[in-house]
């Protein structure tokens, strides 16, 4: 692997936010997830879970509900009072109606995706019409006191029910008229405080099911409105449930960060009776579990702790293997960090603002894995706040260090930094050009004398960055046969005669910047591009895949390189196909050509072209345990793939020099202080 001297970032006080709701794809394969700080995102169940979409914040706009409706429709509703449609294609909100009933706490659409109800404040229960290019009101259901907290839709369409605080109710859909009320405590004795139900579900049988304040789940039947079951599970409020396809499993979650299954099973074997049975409890998140789904072949849930937990149901599974494995998704499957190698300055992506460091020195060396001391502090320079309530899209600073970008939804943003010194002077870029907004990705030459903006419908906008302090559009580069999706990956050559875009349809065009031409396409591939590369001395295009695999394309000679093809006859060692991490970032040593250098959340890799590949027999080690083999051992374990598992999570590694790396992590500890206390629970023995 070599030894290199690492810069070991840890000041990157990045804490995602929590998340609030999730839904499932109705006969699809996508999850959509809402954050606390209304970013939404879209993860591909078939792309290996890769979070192929995400619509950033915006201090305004809550998501306290989203569902899918006429098939591939995403619609998010909130404490603002507003339902918004996304553009899954822009990466936008689309448009928005006030849905007239002051903020919305629930919506949900009916199993033909035709029409959505949505709970409000003002207890009213609204129905909306699902029309091409937008939605339209059609009527109130029966309205009560109190706010209407969660919905469900009977399969059949014919009724509603809507949980409320101490009641529940159900609504005929064609009458409007409250057909059943229950008092949910009824049963209690002498109830002191009152009881919240967080989250219904109506299934097929008639059997309204409910999860409240009082850590319960319980079963109703509607049309006599009395308790068919109840089962206390937590000592602290059930906050949310989903029920599967097949309505013979049910997950919820509670206040305590626990999950747990219930099962529709026999009374016993061979009985026609079947009872709902507690069956799996889990604990994988440390605060409110506020969010879960049930898809076909999985158990899914989103918490406070920002963690996306997707747990495989093992008697879906044809066998135990990847398939089967728990993922835990944190971060987000795109960069949030960017290095101006020459000046050695990194900058930090936040929701709302910058932070420009400079990196710390030292004149020490040492041993491998000697901690040196710092001649230099690591240094805080710059923090740029975005004014407005749109949270930043996408930001980049050039490798010279002279130059800063962002955009949120309707701004584009330019700066001049000029360093005096110890100081820093900071000036905006007057009159920057007028561009189709937002940008997706944003991208410096390498010689920092150009900009590329990603941008809408496949197209890159070509900047000239002008002295002192300008720039100018040089030309739009767009697909010959055009593309309705974003591009959100881009990578240009050192040369600065290549660029290549990748767009949310998954196809990588490259294009000539020389002549402003369209060069060629790389042959379409069926996972989501994760990230992409040039390589500075042989202009390859090195692509890796959410499924993990690695292509080589010579952007010269249009073609997949023999190397790369090489790999596919003979393909990837098996753990390193059953990595759940996608990989988010690709560098090169110049230095050595045959070097690639990637990582993901887990693992940094120096991948050695001049070395063979592993085959499945081979153990792929980690460095630190190879180094403890002797020497004869550690030839016979030579290959291509050199792994380090010591920094993580990583979010972000580049290499600054043939000999220096740069490697920022985010300890989970860390963020979990900045996060609430949770819900303390007695543990037996203490």
């Amino acid at each position: 692997m070599g030894e290199f001297e690492v810069h070991r970032v840890r000041f990157f006080g990045l804490v995602p936010a929590g998340v609030r709701c999730l839904v499932c794809q109705p006969r699809g394969g996508r999850l959509a997830l809402a954050r606390t700080d209304g970013a939404v995102e879209v993860y591909n169940f078939a792309a290996n879970y890769f979070q192929e979409k995400v619509i950033p914040g915006h201090e305004a706009r809550s998501v306290e509900a989203l569902c899918w409706a006429a098939g591939d429709r995403l619609f998010g509703a909130g404490l603002g009072g507003d339902i918004t449609e996304y553009d899954l294609a822009r990466l936008c909100a689309a448009h928005s109606v006030d849905g007239c009933g002051g903020p919305i706490w629930s919506m949900a659409a009916n199993s033909s995706g035709t029409q959505l109800a949505i709970g409000c404040e003002d207890g009213s229960v609204k129905l909306f019409q699902v029309v091409p290019g937008g939605i339209q009101f059609e009527r109130n259901l029966d309205r009560r006191k109190g706010r209407i907290l969660c919905l469900s839709w009977h399969p059949s369409d014919t009724h509603i029910a809507a949980g409320s605080i101490d009641i529940l109710r159900v609504f005929d859909v064609r009458s409007g008229q409250t057909v059943q009320r229950v008092m949910v405590n009824y049963h209690v004795q002498k109830v002191k405080r009152e009881c919240i139900v967080w989250s219904i579900a109506f299934l097929s049988s008639g059997t309204v099911v409910t999860s409240d304040s009082f850590g319960r789940v319980q079963f109703w039947d509607w049309e006599r409105g009395t308790l068919l079951e109840s089962h206390t599970i937590s000592t602290s409020a059930v906050l949310s449930l989903a029920v599967s396809e097949k309505e013979d499993s049910i997950i919820v979650g509670t206040s305590t960060g626990a999950t747990y299954q219930f099962q529709l099973l026999p009374v016993k074997t061979g009985s026609l009776e079947k009872r709902w049975v507690r069956t799996k409890p889990f604990q994988h998140h440390t605060h409110d579990v506020r969010a879960v789904a049930h898809s076909s072949t999985a158990l899914i849930s989103g918490g406070l702790d920002a963690q996306l937990v997707i747990r495989p149901l093992m008697e879906k599974m044809q066998k135990k293997g990847y398939e089967a494995a728990l993922r835990k998704f944190t971060f987000p499957h795109r960069r949030l960090v960017s290095c101006a190698r020459k000046a050695r300055l990194l900058l930090f992506q936040f929701s709302q603002h910058l932070e420009l460091w400079r990196l710390g020195s030292t004149d020490e060396t040492g041993d491998d894995g000697e901690v040196l001391p710092l001649r230099r502090m690591p240094e805080h320079l710059v923090q740029l706040k975005s004014k407005g309530p749109e949270h930043i899209y996408c930001s980049c600073v050039s490798p010279c260090g002279s130059w800063v970008s962002y955009s949120t939804a309707s701004r584009f943003h330019l700066y001049r930094v000029q360093y005096e010194g110890d100081g820093v002077s900071v000036k905006k870029v007057p009159k920057v050009p007028k561009l189709l907004l937002p940008a997706y990705q944003l991208q410096f030459s390498s010689d920092s004398s150009s900009l590329f903006v990603a941008s809408a419908r496949g197209s890159v906008h070509v900047l000239q960055l002008l002295e002192p302090g300008g720039c100018k559009h040089l030309h739009t580069l767009q697909p010959p046969s055009g593309s309705p999706e974003a591009v959100y990956l881009l990578a240009s050559s050192a040369d600065g005669h290549w660029l290549a875009a990748v767009g949310g349809d998954w196809a990588i065009h490259i294009y000539n910047l020389k002549c402003f031409k369209h060069h060629c396409m790389v042959p379409m591939y069926s996972c989501a591009v994760t990230a992409v590369a040039i390589h500075p001395v042989t202009n390859n295009l090195v692509i890796t895949y959410s499924d993990q695999q690695l292509f080589e394309f010579s952007i010269p000679e249009k073609q997949y390189t023999a190397w790369s093809r090489m790999v596919q006859n003979r393909g990837l060692h098996k753990v390193w196909l059953e990595r759940d991490s996608p990989i988010t970032h690709i560098t090169f040593n110049p230095k050595n050509p045959s070097h690639i250098l990637l990582h993901d959340i887990y693992m940094f890799c120096v991948l050695d072209k001049s070395l063979p590949l592993p085959d499945n027999s081979t153990l792929l080690m980690n460095q630190g345990t190879l180094k403890q083999l002797p020497e004869t051992a550690r030839q016979r374990q030579l290959h291509a793939f050199k792994i380090c598992k010591k920094f993580q999570p990583l979010l972000f590694a580049d290499l600054l020099d043939e000999k220096c790396l740069v490697m920022v992590e985010r300890p989970i500890m860390d963020i979990k202080t900045q996060l609430p206390l949770p819900i303390q629970q007695k543990k037996f023995g203490t």
